[in-house]
């Protein structure tokens, strides 16, 4: 018989591993400490985005020279890509749900809902299931970016229907999105990046 002694001896360990497991692995740098490279990154960025350096840009700039390129990248593929706003935050969403990826969801689930994106479609792919009652322009965003994360390419039908709506270029945004955003994932999944108090995505099975 195991001994209550025991059994809170077994808990405590899972606690202090949960903890460790939980503690961001790049903490943010305070800006007091910035090398020079990072400050001049900070400067760049706040003179871009207009407010700080923050989220994923945080735990990057341990790499300031990535973190600014990353920024200039995002500043096209967020704010003017050639499929606009709305579905750009779908393809964002997609892109947080297949990496799992708190932060990034709850900074852009609110603003994919502003953007025009319906609380149901975005809690469809929060559940892991294929929306209903997308548009037609949702759903051909929907299935590419599905198709290229799930299976690392798109099948003809997918890209012509693509290429059809919204040009060669379209389709050359919609996969530098879901690229860009799938980095940003990596780097705070990574760096175990802490999510805040916005929504979060639900956990599934291994």
């Amino acid at each position: 018989m195991i001994s209550r002694s025991t059994v809170l001896i077994a808990l405590g360990a899972m606690l202090i591993t949960t903890q460790a497991f939980a503690q961001q692995r790049l903490p943010t740098i305070p800006p007091d400490q910035y090398t020079a490279e990072q400050k001049q990154a900070s400067e760049e960025f706040l003179a871009a985005r207009k407010v700080p350096v923050f989220g994923p840009f945080e735990p990057m700039m341990y790499s300031p020279d990535v973190m600014n390129l990353a920024r200039s990248m995002g500043d096209y593929l967020r704010f003017h890509s050639s499929i606009g706003n709305t579905l750009s935050e779908l393809v964002i969403l997609v892109t947080s749900r297949e990496w799992s990826q708190d932060y990034e969801w709850s900074y852009h689930y609110p603003i994919a809902l502003k953007a025009g994106i319906s609380k149901s479609i975005a809690d469809a792919i929060a559940d892991g299931r294929r929306p209903t009652a997308m548009s037609a322009d949702e759903e051909i965003v929907y299935d590419f970016t599905t198709e290229l994360l799930k299976n690392k390419r798109v099948s003809d039908a997918t890209f012509d229907r693509a290429e059809q709506r919204f040009g060669k270029k379209g389709a050359v945004d919609m996969t530098a999105i879901a690229g860009y955003y799938g980095l940003l994932a990596m780097q705070l999944n990574m760096a175990r990046y802490q999510s805040g108090d916005g929504p979060r995505l639900p956990r599934f099975p291994e």
